[in-house]
């Protein structure tokens, strides 16, 4: 189904209704009066006509908008969704049928043919949850093959290993392999002296 988009030029004929759903999300809402300019010949003047009043809705940050920039008698020009609903009364209440016109906005501002507006950008900084370091939940820094783990601390959490910077790095093969990377066999046996001399 298609929606049917307008653009509404009025007053605001109440003032504005801000507050929250159960989820969290700002709303507001406002009646709209908008009427037509005609020309009055027995006065000689330009009148207003009959109004028609539109029920304004707004979410979100334009919600949060509205609500810090828009009071009640000031021109507006609003654009968005409209939507009709019919309901009838109750017998108590004169069984009448009401037909009400609601607009959901996408953009709504200051009608500038009727006076001036100061406009301020609203900057929204946007902050990433980090979980620091030693938390339930942080992320543990990656280890090489072959490095021991650490060892948790009184709370719980991994202990990073000591590092001495004055100890000397160890350059010793490790067990079982001399300086060429060959593996030691005991059937090898001690190498030949005319090969230590010539290293």
């Amino acid at each position: 189904m298609y929606e049917t988009m307008v653009t509404l030029v009025g007053n605001a004929a109440t003032a504005v209704e801000h507050r929250q759903t159960t989820t969290g999300a700002s709303t507001v809402r406002f009646r709209l009066a908008t009427s037509t300019r005609r020309w009055d010949k027995e006065r000689g003047c330009w009148a207003d006509g009959d109004p028609s009043f539109y029920t304004v809705r707004a979410w979100r940050a334009l919600a949060d908008h509205v609500a810090a920039s828009v009071s009640r008698g000031e021109p507006l020009v609003v654009h968005g969704r409209m939507r009709v609903w019919e309901r009838e009364l109750p017998e108590e209440k004169g069984g009448q049928r009401r037909v009400s016109v609601e607009v959901d906005a996408v953009a709504v501002g200051h009608d500038l043919s009727r006076g001036t507006s100061a406009f301020r950008r609203i900057t929204r900084v946007r902050t990433e949850l980090t979980q620091p370091a030693g938390q339930p939940g942080a992320a543990e820094a990656p280890r090489g093959p072959g490095a021991p783990a650490p060892e948790p601390s009184e709370s719980g959490a991994p202990k990073a290993p000591a590092h001495d910077p004055t100890a000397a790095p160890d350059w010793s093969s490790p067990p079982g392999e001399d300086e060429r990377g060959d593996p030691r066999s005991p059937a090898a046996g001690p190498r030949e002296e005319t090969a230590i001399a010539a290293l």
